[in-house]
């Protein structure tokens, strides 16, 4: 049985408490990991004859240290009542210890800022769904707590910050919950890393020191005669070679530095725009060489011709054999491979030779019957 009894019309009973792996029977990882404690039946007597409306709220209470937990069951022993292990280090509270058990009520929450105590809960993929899903076995949250939550068999830590309406506890038991982070303990923002340089600035700061670096002397010379095409229609037209100037890139500013000197076209640290471009005018620069395209008529003079396709006669080196019988001279043989096709067109036969006048049999025969 508890030790005093109640006073003034509420619940104020003291048990001898133990931690909820103290009881006898399968482990319960939802109360050890919840904010829910197990009285005895005895309890719930009295809590009924009191009328004491639902949902159940209690005020833990051991010298200057408090908290506020709802109850799970009336199971427990007469005399003892079973905290989870959490909140037993928040009473400051041993094995056997007397707490005092009072009934009270609190406001319904609306908002509540929480810190992690380890930087192991940023691993969690969806900590809103995780969070959810633990504070179904909380009824109240008291400010300054250090809660405890299991997740995929890992527990965490979470400091109770900030608590909405002010006050000591809230009761978060069917009402909206809203929930704050703030960083866990022993996080560190992460090193900012510089920005990678576009790719024009990098083009264009290349191009510059290699032309700083190679003296005026050893720089190639474009060149700078005439040619002369073959093709009659651009016979006698010369063309120049375009100016180097036209390629070459200023960075001179003229307006802010007065020495000649060449700015550089990225600042130290890279966090600011490159130096404008001073460019001659009529020049553009595009981060590559430019080369432009060909004209009408040097694309018709660098077309390619076909060749043309064989259409002559072939003469055969054999000279015309003559038929014994009939006097003319017989066709050359043919130059046609053994399967019959050809590679070449036909060769025309030679000219018949002129037949001579056969007269024919103009006689009588005799039969010998």
């Amino acid at each position: 049985m508890g030790y005093g009894g109640s006073r003034g019309g509420g619940f104020s009973e003291q048990y001898r408490c133990y931690s909820v792996a103290m009881m006898q029977g399968n482990e319960r990882q939802n109360v050890n990991h919840g904010g829910k404690i197990i009285l005895p039946q005895s309890a719930l007597a009295k809590l009924a004859s009191l009328h004491i409306q639902y949902p159940m709220l209690f005020e833990l209470s051991k010298g200057s240290h408090s908290t506020h937990a709802g109850v799970l069951e009336f199971i427990a022993e007469e005399g003892r009542v079973y905290l989870p292990h959490w909140m037993m280090k928040t009473l400051t509270l041993s094995e056997g210890d007397l707490v005092t058990v009072k009934s009270t009520g609190l406001p319904l929450g609306s908002f509540v800022k929480i810190q992690p105590q380890s930087v192991d809960f940023l691993d969690i993929s969806d900590p809103k769904a995780v969070l959810e899903n633990a504070f179904r076995n909380f009824s109240t949250l008291t400010k300054g707590d250090n809660i405890e939550i299991s997740y995929n068999d890992n527990i965490y830590g979470i400091l109770v910050m900030e608590i909405k309406p002010e006050g000591v506890g809230i009761s978060i038991v069917e009402t909206d919950l809203e929930v704050d982070f703030a960083p866990p303990v022993g996080y560190q923002e992460p090193t900012p890393v510089p920005r990678s340089r576009p790719i024009m600035e990098s083009k264009l700061r290349k191009e510059v020191e290699e032309r700083l670096a190679t003296p005026d002397s050893a720089k190639k010379v474009p060149f700078e005669g005439q040619g002369q095409r073959l093709t009659s229609a651009s016979k006698g037209k010369s063309t120049k070679a375009t100016s180097s100037a036209s390629n070459t890139i200023s960075t001179t500013n003229t307006n802010n530095n007065k020495s000649g000197k060449v700015v550089d076209i990225l600042d130290q640290d890279g966090s600011e725009a490159p130096a404008a471009l001073n460019l001659p005018l009529g020049n553009l620069y595009f981060g590559y060489k430019y080369v432009p395209p060909k004209s009408a008529q040097d694309a018709q003079a660098t077309e390619v011709k076909a060749e043309p396709v064989f259409e002559g006669a072939g003469q055969t080196l054999r000279p015309p054999r003559k038929n014994a019988r009939s006097g003319t001279n017989s066709p050359a043989p043919s130059m046609a491979s053994s399967t019959g096709a050809s590679s070449r067109a036909p060769t025309p036969a030679p000219p018949a030779e002129p037949k001579p006048d056969v007269v024919p049999f103009q006689g009588k025969g005799n039969t010998m019957r």
